[in-house]
């Protein structure tokens, strides 16, 4: 005991030192590093930093009297000494075996020591064997002892310990294992490097990519400096440079962002980008903000990263794997099948063909058995996609092909994918080109344009696949029924493709798009398809989400716009695949029903079919009553509620919120107390609220403020006044607690908000949290439209801001204070960008110069 105090004290008495030490190298390399002009200066600061931490980790190890016996070892980025300014230091302490308690208590003071001169160690204590057992049940501990080298302490033992590591490795199971660990984790980034908050290091095409290359290569015994591997795996010059310059770029990118965010942080968040595109040197161009330019240098670099981790895994596969003894299969002069694999019988075929471009993407759409295309074939694509130029995007044969493309019945999505990783794509489209890597700063996108696109193409083409038939299951059938759907994926690559170049991009992709169909020969109707769905391509969304579609005369107006069932279909599905294709947080239900709902009425005009929603007042009335006769209510037994009911009520809800509320209220036309209740929706996954009571002012100002205080959103309104003074009150919740739709959560509601009604105490303001990164960073210019209808007898009140916790309560609060009475209210939230639409009456309204006071007043609300 009285050994560990005293080693305890020496330790302590030596930190202090060497803490100071590390200290000021640290501080030293960082000088050195930020003001280096050297492209190699990345390298020297991660391998100054980690010959920093050795020194200090030397020093206090040769004061352990188990140093001599023990090996202290360097692991994963420190053992390859990448060591980033908030990584943590990862060592393995190996031990022989029999460690007496003695000896690990000196390795615990050890630990402690490390942790008080300001190292954040991640630590290991273990014998040869542990290592080895753990390391064969965990392919990540495998991999970790592949990155290892000897700091101090008993050499013989560390020799030992790697002969047994190499001993062990079985290179072929570990290259297998690695492949599907890389498919796991791209998975789980959407496998896309274009999110708009991407993570340098493990999204696809991030460092973790590069540091794959080299482990598997290690595991094969060849060589991890690209210069030699490169030799060994007989790449181009032009390749093992272009490993070396991503690498030198994406390791400045992770260097820089550790000193700016000041913590372990790896993903370019958007409160960082701006910052980050200075500190490398990246300026403004034009009218795109330096943080802009930067992203789009990044997107290129993580795209060549996907190309050469495609390239390279595949030529040590080659080298790892016997060889087939297969000869390769010819498919036709040009290709041949090698393996699962497509190969060029020539490497020069596309410099003396340029057909074969496509045509080998073709030949991946025909072949169900080819699971991709050899090293060899890729690096010949990347080299030939320049000669993709105005001679070959006119020429009849290439058009064709084309179209081709998009017409076959598999593999669109995946060669379209290929045909942009490799630049063939936006050679060939040179708008698709422009918009490769460009930024969305709308807060609800969270990839680039050209990701958008292909996402949206995704969502289309599984709406064909019976085995994604039970996602959507409406528009699959709808797919499955519509003549030519090849078409609507032409308007999906134009629907975003103008984005960025100023003006209204659904009118200058519709001119992109229709000189597409006229320079590829698509007849004239189909043309018009395709011309409308890309310049009407966001308004079947905003008629949903914006107007009431219980209004016969929306719905009617909506049809005359699209004209046809064929554009109606077209545009529904078009516009499903695009709002799933912005966010996972955008889509829900609640989209989902308004925009069906939209869609089943409008087909009903065009087709003459019945439409039970767009009955009138008479026909909704007797389904309602139909639906009581099902409850076991007498004849008649709504009549004394409905006698207080005007028509608009009968017009806005439908039969089956006409029946509850019938059920609910037919014997209490006029109670004392507030009535609430609910109901799980049938339509969506959330909460359907009524509420019934005299009238007052406030009321909806106090409903918002204890939705908003329970942690509800609310997505729909419909507030309506009877006859005699009651307010009838309906919501639809969605998006709160983890228990918004069980059974104890409708009864919390019904008590506690007829409780709070009861009381009549002043409204309660919901709790307001912290905007999000994007709101902070992007905010959006709030915008305000306050017009009257054509009766003039009420207004519409559209509003546009970014989405923040209590904004709906602010909304309604600056209504009140104005004495403006709400009659309806459709809440749509779009990522981080919320867009509101109210009708609204009121006495105030009539005037201008109140209308004027009202509209600042709502602006001053959302600025607060």
């Amino acid at each position: 005991m009285n050994d560990v105090l005293g080693l305890a004290q020496q330790l302590r008495t030596e930190a202090q030192a060497v803490r100071a030490a590390l200290v000021e190298s640290q501080r030293r390399l960082r000088a050195e590093y930020e003001s280096s002009t050297r492209q190699g200066g990345a390298r020297a600061f991660l391998a100054g930093r980690a010959r920093a931490v050795d020194d200090s980790l030397k020093r206090l190890w040769r004061l352990l009297p188990i140093g001599r016996e023990a090996a202290l070892i360097a692991v994963g980025g420190y053992g390859r000494r990448m060591l980033y300014p908030y990584s943590d230091v990862d060592l393995l302490v190996l031990v022989p075996d029999g460690l007496a308690a003695l000896d690990s208590a000196q390795i615990e003071e050890f630990v402690g020591v490390v942790w008080d001169i300001g190292i954040e160690p991640g630590h290991a204590v273990r014998t040869i064997a542990q290592c080895l057992d753990e390391a064969a049940r965990d392919i990540c501990v495998q991999t970790t002892l592949l990155e290892t080298r000897l700091i101090a302490g008993r050499r013989s033992l560390y020799a030992e310990f790697e002969s047994a590591v190499r001993a062990m490795l079985d290179p072929q199971a570990f290259f297998k294992g690695k492949r599907l660990e890389q498919s796991v984790r791209h998975t789980r980034f959407q496998e896309t490097p274009y999110s708009l908050e991407p993570n340098c290091k493990e999204a696809p095409g991030g460092l973790r990519d590069l540091q794959l290359i080299r482990w598997v290569a290690k595991a094969a015994g060849l060589s991890v400096h690209w210069p030699a591997l490169g030799q060994s795996l007989q790449l181009l010059d032009a390749e093992c440079g272009q490993l070396a310059r991503v690498e030198r770029f994406l390791e400045h990118v992770r260097i820089r962002l550790h000193c700016l965010a000041g913590r372990k942080e790896d993903r370019l968040v958007f409160e960082h980008q701006e910052a980050l595109a200075r500190a490398l040197g990246v300026a403004p161009k034009g009218a795109r903000r330096a943080s802009e330019v930067f992203m789009q240098i990044y997107y290129r670099n993580a795209k060549q990263v996907e190309q050469l981790n495609t390239t390279l895994l595949q030529a040590i596969g080659a080298h790892i794997f016997p060889k087939r003894v297969d000869a390769p299969v010819a498919l036709d002069e040009h290709f041949q099948m090698q393996g699962e694999l497509l190969d060029v019988r020539s490497e020069d075929v596309f410099e003396r063909e340029p057909a074969a471009i496509l045509e080998s993407f073709l030949h991946m759409q025909r072949h169900s058995e080819l699971k991709g295309m050899t090293a060899r074939t890729l690096r010949a694509l990347w080299r030939a996609r320049r000669r993709i130029d105005p001679a070959f995007r006119h020429h009849p044969v290439y058009r064709a092909q084309f179209l081709e493309l998009l017409k076959s019945p598999r593999g669109i999505v995946h060669e379209f994918r290929r045909m942009n990783r490799y630049g063939i794509l936006g050679r060939y489209l040179p708008a698709f080109g422009r918009i490769v890597g460009q930024m969305q700063y709308d807060l609800f996108h969270v990839y680039t344009v050209d990701q958008h696109i292909l996402q949206v193409l995704r969502n289309l083409r599984r709406f064909t696949m019976p085995e994604h038939a039970h996602e959507y299951p409406f528009c699959s059938r709808l797919m499955s029924e519509f003549d030519r759907h090849w078409l609507i994926y032409v308007a999906a690559l134009f629907h975003d493709i103008a984005k960025g170049r100023g003006g209204d991009h659904s009118k200058l992709g519709m001119r992109d798009a229709r000189a597409f169909c006229r320079a590829h020969g698509i007849d004239r109707e189909d043309s018009d398809l395709v011309v409308f769905l890309v310049e009407h391509h966001l308004s079947m969304s905003q008629v949903a989400q914006k107007q009431d579609i219980s209004d016969p005369q929306v719905v009617a107006a909506f049809a005359k716009h699209v004209k046809s069932e064929r554009r109606l279909t077209a545009l529904y599905l078009l516009t499903v695949a695009d709002i799933r294709g912005t966010s996972p947080k955008v889509w829900n239900n609640w989209k989902a029903k308004l925009l069906e709902d939209l869609y089943r009425m409008t087909r009903g005009l065009l087709t003459g079919a019945p439409t039970p929603v767009l009955h009138g007042v008479n026909e909704r009335q007797e389904e309602a009553r139909s639906l009581l006769r099902r409850f076991g209510l007498r004849e008649g037994v709504e009549a004394s509620f409905w006698a207080e009911l005007d028509t608009v009520y009968f017009l806005r809800h439908d039969a089956d919120d006409i029946a509850w509320h019938s059920r609910i209220l037919y014997g209490r036309v006029a109670p004392d107390e507030p009535i609430v209740r609910a109901r799980m929706s049938d339509i969506c996954d959330g909460i359907e609220v009524m509420v019934y009571l005299h009238d007052r002012p406030r009321l909806f100002l106090q409903l918002c403020g204890f939705f908003g205080r329970m942690g509800y959103n609310i997505v729909d309104v419909k507030v309506h006044t009877t006859r005699h003074g009651y307010a009838l009150d309906s919501f639809v919740l969605m998006n709160g607690n983890s228990w918004l739709g069980s059974r104890s959560a409708l009864t919390l509601i019904e008590h506690d908000l007829t409780e709070t009604l009861r009381a009549n105490g002043p409204p309660m303001r919901p709790a307001e949290g912290r905007s999000s990164r994007q709101v902070r960073h992007f905010p959006i210019t709030p915008e305000i439209s306050l017009i009257p209808d054509e009766r003039g007898a009420h207004h519409l009140l559209s509003i546009t801001a970014s989405d923040r916790p209590g904004l709906l309560y602010r909304i309604a609060e600056t209504l009140a204070d104005n004495r403006v009475n709400l009659h309806t209210a459709k809440v749509t939230t779009l990522g981080e960008r919320a867009e509101d639409v109210f009708l609204v009456s009121g006495d105030s309204l009539t005037h201008t110069q109140t209308l004027l006071r009202i509209e600042q007043s709502l602006l001053e609300a959302l600025q607060a």
